[in-house]
């Protein structure tokens, strides 16, 4: 008896162990590193990795399972580099900051996650909120919610009445004074106090401003807002900790002092001018340039009312302008991570970042690299994502078309694996 319960034991184990493979038959396979896509192509993943690419379309065992995608375009699963995921475009964005608690933004976010993760982003870089933004990269962690792999600045560090001062606007009662703590910082310790103080937090990364913006209250879209001395005071500190540091800058000289600085993106770029090329070349800075935020905020200041009359005017004019400045930084070699600014438009619709980013001169497998294996490259976890290799973690996507001859493909994703469980299917 003892004997027979061993064996059964084993084979159990044995079983269980064989069961952990999934086989996905890809109809086209894109691989987010070669420049041509494979045909009638093989992942093997074993728990939460790929384990091998077979050619053709390999036998499975009896315990495996199968996944069937020979009619369909299979790729790593995508990279949104910059995303909010606690908020999303409304007329009454500016009023949620007195209406809203922090519970409200965390159950708000929830839905927002999940439907990021089901358009095909399997992980994404959070750029700012309030904080609840951390507690859903820890929730989604631990499996209570679904939602991509979030990296995530936490709040965003400013300078007072900066682009992401978080009381612009406000009544002069209720201003305040926010110091590093709430992420407005002035001068080089207030500065290293606030990259502290995201550490403490539990921030993945951090996020400044060093140029005005378009959706804060208030009058500038591209002064510059931090001393170069400042941007340093944050880099340096950023290293201490392990942080990357990503740069909003819609302004020429705020970039360019925070390229000469060390910080490692710039987010939308708008202005940039030859100079600041020179510059990204030279620090192999990479540039994140937002089109779809930059297409949707000109669209939505066209209706009357939608933004606060200080906002109108900037998203009008800094709007448009966005996608001539990557053609001109593809078209001059600046590295390019793909990033949408989502939450300023609405949240499922990164893949349109796709199409506008070719409409502006990238080749599509160009954008699909920019999603894949050079935004893992920006983000540090180059071994890990971005592309379908052995080894590294099985976040695999597939649409139901062919998105290098029609970019629409990418609004139709039929598959989502991530950490290798299938979230859609």
């Amino acid at each position: 008896m003892k004997k027979l319960l061993l064996s059964i034991t084993a084979l159990l184990v044995i079983t269980f162990i064989h069961a952990q493979k999934t086989y996905i038959w890809c109809g086209t396979l894109i691989d987010g590193i070669s420049n041509e896509p494979e045909k009638n192509m093989t992942i093997v993943v074993e728990k939460n990795k790929i384990a091998t690419i077979e050619s053709g379309f390999s036998k499975a065992g009896a315990a495996d399972k199968v996944i069937d995608l020979k009619t369909k375009t299979v790729m790593p699963g995508w990279i949104d580099m910059h995303v909010h995921l606690e908020f999303e475009t409304s007329p009454k964005r500016q009023l949620e900051g007195f209406t809203y608690n922090p519970a409200d933004y965390a159950y708000q976010s929830v839905q927002f996650a999940e439907v990021t993760l089901m358009a095909g982003f399997t992980t994404v870089r959070d750029l700012g909120g309030s904080g609840v933004n951390i507690s859903l990269r820890n929730a989604i962690n631990k499996g209570w919610i679904k939602g991509p792999r979030v990296y995530t600045a936490g709040k965003a560090i400013s300078t007072t009445g900066g682009h992401i001062d978080p009381t612009n606007g406000y009544r002069k009662d209720l201003m305040g004074d926010p110091g590093p703590f709430d992420g407005v910082a002035n001068g080089a310790d207030e500065c290293r106090q606030a990259v502290r103080q995201r550490y403490k937090d539990g921030s993945d990364l951090i996020k400044i401003a060093a140029s005005g913006g378009v959706l804060s209250v208030a009058k500038s879209s591209s002064n510059p807002q931090f001393t170069e001395e400042e941007i340093k005071a944050i880099v340096e500190t950023a290293k201490d900790y392990g942080f990357k540091v990503a740069v909003h800058a819609h302004g020429a000289e705020g970039m360019k002092r925070a390229i000469r600085a060390g910080v490692n993106s710039i987010e939308h770029g708008t202005l940039m001018d030859d100079e600041a090329i020179a510059l990204f070349k030279q620090y192999g800075t990479w540039y994140v340039p937002t089109l779809t935020a930059g297409a949707a905020v000109a669209d939505s200041a066209k209706i009357p009312g939608y933004y606060p009359a200080l906002v109108t005017p900037k998203a009008l004019e800094i709007g448009p302008q966005i996608k001539a400045t990557l053609a001109k930084a593809y078209k001059a070699g600046v590295k390019i991570a793909f990033g949408t600014d989502a939450g300023v438009y609405k949240h499922g619709m990164n893949w349109l970042e796709f199409g506008l980013m070719n409409e502006a001169g990238m080749p599509i497998m160009e954008t699909i690299k920019a999603a894949t294996i050079y935004a893992a490259d920006l983000l540090g976890e180059k071994d890990k994502l971005g592309s379908i290799e052995a080894g590294k973690l099985a976040d695999i996507v597939a649409v139901d078309g062919d998105p290098l001859k029609d970019t629409k493909v990418f609004g139709k994703v039929v598959f989502v694996m991530k950490d290798g469980v299938v979230y859609k299917q």
